[in-house]
């Protein structure tokens, strides 16, 4: 099969598109990578995971070290999610990886993300490289990435998403995240005010716990920014990718090198050289200007509002225009209450995939939080256009709510 038979024979394969779980992945995992040779940094969180990924990519990688990133979701391509030496996969390595674990997996059923999972771990194992870097695709405890012992456990922050399967409150959600922690290896926490599960589910198992504001710091100046933590990093030039929240990020991914170093010890030129070039399409994404164009995969309040203070600090002469979908199954009153100052125009289209919202539920929950001005349309595509033809030279428009939104407008602009 090529690639496009593959992944339609994934999504097929399994009855539930989400199955948490290590059972079914650990008994392919033993046959098919029974021993693996690169030490593994794992992250997980609400937001920011991504980022942080990115940042560890390019900082390795400016280090002189083969590095092996699998993140989610993709975009574009299934292609993202599996990265060698900071270029997507091709076809046939994901197709061959996709021979292996179905070699490998017998009768045991494996999700879309679990079979994803194995596949980037089998390709890292094949191209021998240094480290791997494996983000968490949601929670921790039963996330397929967590059948891999890390070396280094991150958890970016904590806040209220997938409440279905997490639970519906930060200490819930904690200690599900700090399922990704290791006895007597760091753990790594760069979210400032953590709940207490996460520390105390942390220092239960023997992890050794490191967090912002007591073990790692970062101070901002007018042109630049300090680390200070194992190793002080003064003068450090801001991140190519924009927000304030991304400089947390930045110091997050330094805290966990610096716990890293016995594996792969990475130098400031590294450093400096990482925080320049990582870069995470939909994070801030700025794609045209007059009127500005801006793509944010910001989908659940902390997002929101990270989002929100980033236009905040980039304000306009004219109106801002949002192009908005969502899930259904996300906080989206949360979204639009942390949105709704910032925005004056908010064109809204329904998202025809599983779990998508629809208009409708979209348009109940502005107007019941007071919303006045909505534009309605058929699909992401025409709402975007309509915010383009519609939108002044000194207005903006802001792409959120969704990476199907996001993916949505990519595809019509590429």
């Amino acid at each position: 099969m090529d690639l496009a038979g593959w992944l339609n024979h994934l999504e097929n394969l399994h009855p539930q598109t989400i199955d948490m779980g290590l059972a079914r992945v650990g008994a392919v995992h033993k046959v098919l990578l029974p021993q693996l040779h690169a030490p593994i940094i794992t992250v997980a969180g609400t937001n920011g995971k991504g980022s942080t990924c990115a940042y560890l990519e390019a900082m390795l990688s400016a280090a002189g070290y083969r590095v092996g990133l699998y993140t989610s979701p993709h975009l574009l391509r299934f292609n993202e999610r599996i990265r060698l030496n900071q270029s997507d996969a091709d076809d046939a390595a994901i197709c061959a990886a996709f021979s292996a674990i179905e070699a490998a997996r017998g009768d045991i059923s494996l999700s879309y993300f679990e079979f994803a999972t194995l596949a980037a771990v089998w390709l890292f194992e094949q191209a021998a490289v240094d480290v791997m870097i494996l983000e968490v695709g949601l929670g921790g405890r039963l996330d397929a990435v967590n059948v891999f012992d890390a070396q280094v456990a991150v958890v970016t922050n904590i806040d209220i998403d997938h409440v279905d399967y997490l639970g519906d409150n930060r200490e819930q959600i904690g200690r599900e995240k700090a399922g990704v922690f290791r006895p007597q290896r760091p753990a790594v926490c760069g979210d400032a005010q953590p709940p207490e599960s996460l520390q105390s589910s942390a220092e239960l198992i023997g992890a050794d716990w490191h967090t912002l504001g007591r073990d790692f710091s970062y101070q901002v100046s007018s042109d630049g920014w300090s680390y200070h933590g194992v190793q002080d990093y003064l003068n450090l030039p801001l991140p190519t990718m924009r927000g304030a929240y991304q400089i947390n990020n930045a110091a997050t991914a330094i805290a966990a090198l610096s716990y890293f170093a016995a594996c792969c010890p990475v130098d400031e030129h590294a450093i400096r050289q990482g925080l320049q070039t990582a870069q995470v399409t939909g994070r801030f994404q700025i794609i045209a200007h007059a009127p500005l164009r801006i793509l944010d995969v910001a989908h659940n309040p902390h997002g929101a509002k990270a989002l929100a203070a980033n236009l905040a600090q980039l304000p306009v002469v004219g109106k801002t225009y949002a192009v908005f979908a969502m899930l259904s199954d996300k906080d989206i009153a949360g979204v639009i209450a942390a949105m709704r100052d910032v925005i004056d125009v908010w064109v809204i289209a329904g998202l025809d995939v599983p779990r998508g919202a629809k208009l409708e539920l979209l348009q109940a929950q502005l107007q019941a939080l007071q919303v006045s001005v909505i534009v309605t349309q058929t699909d992401i595509v025409s709402a975007w256009f309509y915010a383009c033809e519609h939108a002044a030279e000194n207005d903006r428009i802001c792409a959120f709510g969704s990476f199907y939104t996001v993916a949505a407008v990519l595809d019509a602009v590429k």
